[in-house]
């Protein structure tokens, strides 16, 4: 395969053969910001959930390959169903990146034509596992979150941090954000910048414990190899999001957040293979496998209760589906040629 540069119309050409020459659509990191927005990517995702739980879409657990203290590869193949589009998600994930102003998940999602069996998109990974993360936990938060659920705590100052905020406040009117971090200093940047951006009142707290304390929200979107998140100081009818570990070793909530929640998995499947936290309660011996409640494309579609009662603890824990991605990169691929 012969591949040539990437022309100013967006298109890759690339020829097989040496003769005939096809073009591949690339879909960069500010087109990916620009138009897939929360109010366009919520309803994509929402769909792809239930269309995930149903059975409808074709995948298989995400393969990681660890390169090195805090890196790691993932491929994650997928298709939204026999006759739709198919394709992959590659991305590395490096936690170190932060620290240097790049975002932590580096990576594409290719998109190829049901009809022919063509590659015909790649869409800059890094974006959009950032923008549809956010409208995941969004769907979420207006499924199991209560009503009147309006105080926000952040756990982490990263992208992701930023992207919960604007995402959340699509799904519930959020009153007051408070973000903590281990560092005070980057903690009060996002609160300087969000501040400006989301006129809603955010501050910083000075431990994790006395950001929760009063939250109705709570997303953790950290990448801690242990707690920080301790079930003794969620309140009751608290929703979480627990966002940041992606694979079966690190955990960011404690044994006791699981035992008390009714946890709701975005794979069932995947929180059995990889839920870092799931996995320590069930190896600790304090739950079993049925304690996954159900997936919440299964809460969407009606099939199972989400919140059963205003007291009670929620967590919905996101390991992320490629079917996700593929319906976001999609939607931008398809409506190309009307913007």
């Amino acid at each position: 395969m012969r591949f040539a540069d990437l022309h100013q119309d967006g298109l890759l050409h690339y020829s097989p053969d040496g003769m005939n020459t096809r073009q591949i659509r690339f879909i960069g990191p500010e087109e990916v910001a620009s138009r897939l927005t929360y109010e366009k990517c919520i309803p994509i995702v929402r769909d792809a959930m239930i269309a995930f739980s149903k059975g409808k879409t074709k995948q298989t657990l995400r393969s990681i390959i660890p390169l090195s203290e805090g890196r790691f590869f993932g491929i994650m193949p997928g298709a939204m169903g026999e006759h739709a589009t198919f394709g992959a998600k590659l991305i590395s994930v490096f936690n170190e990146n932060f620290d240097h102003g790049i975002p932590s998940h580096q990576g594409v999602v290719v998109l190829f034509d049901p009809q022919s069996g063509a590659p015909v998109c790649a869409v800059d990974g890094s974006a959009i596992t950032a923008i549809r993360t956010a409208a995941a936990s969004a769907v979420a938060t207006e499924a199991l979150a209560r009503e009147n659920a309006r105080k926000l705590a952040l756990l982490g100052y990263g992208e992701q941090a930023r992207t919960h905020a604007r995402a959340l406040r699509s799904v519930r009117q959020i009153d007051s954000i408070t973000v903590w971090g281990r560092s005070p200093e980057r903690a009060e940047a996002f609160v300087e910048q969000m501040q400006a951006e989301l006129a809603v009142p955010i501050r910083a707290a000075k431990t994790a414990r006395e950001a929760v304390a009063d939250a109705d929200i709570i997303c953790t979107l950290t990448s801690a190899s242990e707690p920080i998140l301790r079930g003794e100081w969620v309140s009751p009818g608290t929703h979480v999001n627990l966002v940041g570990s992606s694979y079966a070793v690190p955990a960011e909530a404690d044994n006791e957040l699981v035992v008390r929640s009714r946890f709701i998995a975005d794979s069932r499947e995947g929180v059995l293979q990889q839920g870092g936290e799931f996995l320590r309660a069930k190896a600790a011996g304090l739950i079993g496998d049925d304690h996954i409640a159900g997936e919440i494309g299964q809460v969407l579609a009606g099939e199972i209760e989400g919140r059963r009662s205003p007291d009670e603890i929620t967590v919905y824990k996101s390991l992320g589906h490629v079917v996700q991605d593929l319906a976001s990169a999609w939607v931008l691929y398809s409506e190309y040629p009307r913007v």
